[in-house]
């Protein structure tokens, strides 16, 4: 079984950057979708972001422009450069990986189903102060 475990996350005041890492316990050019979703104390999962095998990429509106998802197939890590943060995105971020078999009709574009179905970590914590 898969494992992912993520780190980087902290403290951090509005405005400033993090960059959160995933380290996958298989190869993850295994995967043709990875990504993050993140959850806020009372309200329910929101996914942030998505990556393909090929690299192609798909963000929440709420991220687009601030945060990039990007992947080292050398290192089985996944990353999460995060930019401009605002307090609004203080939240548990978990990354996931696609199940054996893949997500519901291979759709890595509606982030929905990598949050429902992906398989994730522990989750690190973000806080961002204003």
């Amino acid at each position: 079984q898969v494992q992912p475990v993520e780190s980087g996350g902290g403290s951090v005041q509005a405005g400033g950057s993090l960059r959160l890492s995933c380290a996958v316990s298989q190869s993850i050019s295994m995967h043709s979708c990875m990504g993050w979703f993140r959850q806020a104390p009372g309200k329910e999962r929101e996914g942030v972001g998505s990556i393909q095998s090929d690299g192609a990429t798909t963000y929440s509106d709420f991220v687009k422009g601030r945060f990039t998802i990007s992947k080292d197939n050398s290192e089985n890590t996944l990353y999460l450069q995060m930019s401009s943060l605002k307090p609004e995105d203080t939240a548990t971020y978990f990354c996931a990986v696609d199940p054996p078999g893949g997500l519901p009709h291979n759709n890595c574009y509606e982030l929905r189903y990598l949050t429902e179905f992906g398989i994730s970590g522990q989750g690190t914590q973000v806080t961002v102060s204003s």
